[in-house]
C-alpha cells in the first residue's frame, strides 16, 4: 500500500484484540475486538471451530467470562457512562440480562456459580439501604428469586473484581490497607459467614492474585524485586521466583502449572512453574509479546503480538516459540487489505548511554523512503512503556519519509522495579529528560538523525517532555516539537 492516507485509514482500522481467555472443557476461546466493529463487541471461536460475534446492539461490549461449563460466555454492555450491565449469552439462542440496566452503581465483574442460580458480583451501592457506597462491596444475587445477600463488606476501596472460585465455594477479593499503595487478598465464603486475609505483603505494597484450581496464584511487591507465589485456603503456600521484571499473574486453565507474565527489554513473556517444584520455565519467541492463555485438547494457546503483527490468537509449540509457525485462530490476515501486514516496517532495538552512565534501550523505526528527518516519540505515563506493537502512528510518520525513535526513558515499565522508580530521584524534568536527549545524540552518531532536522512529539507526559525538550535542547539537537496534553505548569496542574 504505497499511499501514505490509505495506509493510514488501513492501519487505524486494524482490529485491537484483548481480554482473551481460553475455556479448555470446550475448547472455545472468547475476546473483545476494538475496530473490527463501530464498537468494542465480543468475539468468540465456539465450540465448533467458528468465529463469530457474540454481543449485539450499538453499545460497547466487553468480554467478561465463561458460563459454567463452557456453555457460552458473559460480557458487559457500556452505554456510555460507564453504568455497565452484565449478560448471559450461551453458544446458541439470545442473550439475557443479568444486571440492572443503567444501574445506579458501578458493576465489578459478575460470575456464575457452577451449581447454584447465584451470581456473585461487586458493586459500590448498599442495596439493602438502596445507597451508594465508596468501596465495592461483594454481593450474591439468587437469579430465580432476586435475593440479593452481602458477602463481604470491605470499608475502603478495592481494584480488582471478585473472583468465584472454581468449585464455588469461595470469593477472592483485593481489599486496601490503611496506606494508599497497600492491597491485599481476602477470600470469604459464598455464603458470608467466614472471611480472612489470604495474602498480605504489607501495609505499603500491593497483591495480584487469580484462583489456579484449589490455589491462589499471586504477583506481589517485594523489597526491590516482584513476588511470584501461591497459596491455598490451607495456608499452605510457596514463593516461586523474586524478580524485578514480574508483572502480574496469568490464568492457565487446562495446564498443570502456574504462569506469569513478565516483560523484559520491554517485551513480554510467558513463565512457568509447577507449584510442586521444579523450576521457572521461560517462554520466549525472539520478537514480539507472548501470554499464554492455556492448553486444551489441540495443544496451546496464546496472544502473540510484534511490531508487524496484531495482536492474534495463535497455536503455538511453546519448546519452539517460533513466530513463523505459529497457527491464527482468528482468521485475522484474511480481514485486512492485501499486503497491509507485510509492509510494515518492523521495530530494531536501540541502546545507548544516558549523562550519568545509566544505560537505557528503546525502539528505532528506519523509514524504507528518502529521510526526511527524525521524529521522536515519547511515551505517557511515565509508568509506561513502548514495547514492540504495531503502533499506526509511527507507520504512518515512516511512510511520509521519517525515522522514529521511541525511548524508553527513566521511569519506564518493562525494565524492572529499580528502573521504574528512577525517575523519582531527581524527579520530572531532571535526568529522565537527559535520557531523551541523549537517546537523540545517539541516534546522530549512528547515522539516523541529522542536525536540524528532528522533532519529537508525545501526549500527557510525552506532551510535557515535547515542551520541555524544544525548551531546553538547542534547535540542532531539537528543532520542532509537537506537545499533544503536555503540562506546561506541574504546580497549576497538580497542587
Amino acid at each position: 500500500m504505497t499511499d501514505p492516507e490509505r495506509l493510514l485509514d488501513a492501519l487505524l482500522d486494524l482490529p485491537q484484540l484483548f481480554g482473551a481467555r481460553l475455556e479448555p472443557s470446550s475448547g472455545a476461546l472468547a475476546w473483545t475486538w476494538l475496530g473490527r466493529d463501530p464498537v468494542p463487541h465480543v468475539w468468540a471461536r465456539t465450540p465448533d471451530g467458528g468465529v463469530r460475534r457474540l454481543s449485539e446492539g450499538d453499545e460497547k461490549s466487553y468480554f467478561a467470562g465463561f458460563l459454567p461449563g463452557g456453555r457460552g460466555v458473559l460480557y458487559e454492555t457500556d452505554p456510555g457512562d460507564e453504568r455497565t450491565a452484565l449478560w448471559a449469552r450461551p453458544w446458541e439462542g439470545p442473550a439475557r440480562r443479568l444486571t440492572e440496566a443503567h444501574p445506579p452503581y458501578y458493576l465489578r465483574g459478575g460470575e456464575l456459580h457452577p451449581r447454584r442460580p447465584w451470581l456473585v458480583f461487586g458493586a459500590n451501592y448498599d442495596f439493602e439501604r438502596g445507597e451508594p457506597l465508596e468501596p465495592t462491596w461483594i454481593w450474591r444475587r439468587d437469579l430465580e428469586t432476586g435475593e440479593l445477600r452481602a458477602l463481604a463488606r470491605p470499608e475502603r476501596p478495592g481494584t480488582w473484581a471478585p473472583q468465584l472460585a472454581p468449585d464455588g465455594g469461595w470469593v477472592l477479593y483485593d481489599r486496601a490497607t490503611r496506606h494508599p499503595g497497600g492491597q491485599e487478598l481476602w477470600v470469604v465464603d459464598v455464603e458470608g459467614r467466614e472471611e480472612r486475609r489470604l495474602v498480605s505483603a504489607g501495609e505499603e505494597r500491593k497483591v495480584h492474585g487469580l484462583w489456579a484450581g484449589p490455589r491462589v496464584n499471586y504477583v506481589a511487591e517485594g523489597e526491590g524485586a516482584q513476588v511470584w507465589g501461591w497459596r491455598d485456603l490451607e495456608g499452605r503456600g510457596g514463593v516461586l521466583l523474586e524478580d524485578a521484571h514480574l508483572e502480574r499473574p496469568l490464568r492457565l486453565p487446562g495446564a498443570p502449572f502456574l504462569a506469569a507474565l513478565a516483560v523484559r527489554a520491554a517485551r513480554g513473556c510467558t513463565l512457568l512453574a509447577d507449584p510442586q517444584g521444579g523450576g521457572v520455565r521461560e517462554v520466549r519467541p525472539p520478537r514480539g509479546d507472548l501470554v499464554l492463555l492455556g492448553q486444551d485438547a489441540g495443544g496451546w494457546v496464546g496472544v502473540y503480538a510484534s511490531s508487524t503483527r496484531p495482536a492474534d490468537l495463535v497455536r503455538l509449540d511453546p519448546d519452539r516459540p517460533d513466530p513463523e509457525a505459529f497457527e491464527s485462530l482468528t482468521g485475522l490476515e484474511a480481514l485486512l487489505p492485501p499486503g497491509l501486514l507485510a509492509g510494515l516496517v518492523p521495530a530494531e532495538d536501540f541502546e545507548w548511554t544516558s549523562s550519568d552512565g545509566l544505560r537505557l534501550h528503546g525502539f528505532v523505526y528506519r523509514t524504507p523512503h528518502r529521510p526526511r528527518g527524525t521524529i521522536v516519540l515519547v511515551h505517557g505515563g511515565p509508568t509506561a512503556h513502548y514495547g514492540e506493537r504495531v503502533n499506526p502512528e509511527v507507520q504512518h510518520y515512516l511512510a511520509r519519509g521519517f525515522h522514529v525513535f521511541l525511548p524508553n526513558y527513566r521511569g519506564s515499565t518493562g525494565y524492572g522495579l529499580a528502573f521504574q522508580e528512577k525517575i523519582k530521584e531527581t524527579g520530572w524534568g531532571g535526568l529522565e529528560q537527559d535520557d531523551i536527549r541523549t537517546g537523540i545524540e545517539a541516534l546522530m552518531a549512528a547515522g539516523l538523525a541529522e542536525p536540524g532536522r528532528v522533532g519529537v512529539t508525545g501526549t500527557s507526559y510525552g506532551g510535557y517532555s515535547s515542551w520541555w525538550q524544544i525548551t531546553h535542547a538547542p534547535p540542532e539537537l531539537v528543532a520542532a516539537a509537537a506537545p499533544i496534553c503536555g503540562m506546561t505548569d506541574l504546580v497549576v496542574d497538580y497542587y
